[in-house]
């Protein structure tokens, strides 16, 4: 099919990739402008383009597609580029821009996105990060119709992904990135083949997966020990749970709850023990141990490497 391809991230690249690899011929590729990124904060393409530029794709980089908005020019040159493809369909995930009305009728079928969840569960930005954080057994991805909404468009294809106890958002998201490529290409098939059906979402179950701030990572220490754990899990990789010891910031990777309660004696964020195999930090129910940390400039270390230049002991308290 001819494809107009709407992405920004690694998430999306993949699923570009699976509609490369199926044949498809995707026409226009629209992505985020360029970010500051890295330890020089350079201007940094994005992954769809690179891959995009790769395959001697056109790029389009519009900072925004309202045209009635505050970049008019860019919206109209992205309705002009895509009406010019003649697109049978869009494909859009993890793009970063609203699509309008306009965008949504200009494509022969639509547009189709691939949302890193099982809908109507966690519309919204950040879904896999919520996903983990709330302690869902299971997420997935939805294959959806795209309309005026934010993610309320009839599914299309779904299927579902067990969150195992060891998942980061970065494990998850590596994972639900190759599944909705997959479930994308066979999507098409099913269209080209007059096979496929939608299913409205309906109301019940819905949740919204706010973008995660900043802020949310800095771990409370008088939460109880299963919430901080999967809040470690849910900011890892971005943008990293983090606490601070005597002023110094520090980066926390892993963790699991530990044996045993709190006894009163002890305040939370207190360390209670520190061995080579974790360090036991009190929360308001019973133990966070901590396996991997990282000091700010420094390197996620396991935290047998991090106590050889880090001095911790009993008795200290964090945050």
């Amino acid at each position: 099919m001819k494809l107009i391809f709407a992405g920004t991230p690694e998430f999306a690249a993949v699923a570009l990739r699976a509609l490369i690899a199926a044949g498809h011929q995707v026409a226009l590729v629209l992505t985020q402008p360029e970010r500051p990124g890295g330890r020089g904060l350079k201007l940094q393409a994005s992954p769809v383009k690179q891959l995009a530029l790769q395959h001697g794709m056109a790029v389009l980089q519009p900072r925004s597609l309202r045209l009635d908005g505050k970049y008019p020019d860019d919206a109209r040159a992205a309705q002009l580029a895509m009406l010019a493809a003649q697109a049978d369909a869009m494909v859009v995930a993890a793009y970063g821009l609203i699509l309008p009305q306009w965008a949504l009728d200009t494509p022969g079928h639509g547009c189709f996105n691939i949302h890193a969840s099982l809908l109507p569960r966690w519309r919204g930005a950040a879904p896999i990060h919520r996903a983990i954080e709330a302690g869902d057994a299971q997420t997935g991805v939805t294959i959806m119709q795209m309309d005026a909404g934010l993610d309320t468009g009839d599914r299309l294809l779904w299927q579902s992904v067990a969150i195992l106890d060891n998942d980061s958002t970065g494990t998850l998201h590596d994972t639900l990135a190759q599944l909705g490529g997959r479930l994308m290409v066979q999507a098409l098939t099913q269209l080209q083949q007059g096979k496929l059906t939608p299913t409205q979402q309906g109301t019940d179950g819905v949740t919204y997966a706010a973008k995660v701030d900043k802020h949310e990572a800095l771990i409370n220490w008088s939460d109880h020990a299963a919430t901080i754990v999967r809040r470690v899990r849910a900011f890892n990789p971005q943008p990293g749970a983090s606490t601070t010891l005597d002023g110094v910031a520090l980066k926390i990777w892993s963790t699991r709850v530990g044996d045993g309660l709190v006894s009163g004696a002890h305040t939370c964020g207190e360390i209670i023990a520190v061995a080579q195999t974790g360090i036991a930090v009190a929360a308001i129910d019973s133990v966070v141990v901590l396996t991997e940390l990282q000091r700010a400039g420094g390197k996620r270390l396991a935290v047998a490497d991090f106590l050889r230049g880090f001095d911790l002991h009993a008795g200290q308290r964090l945050g």
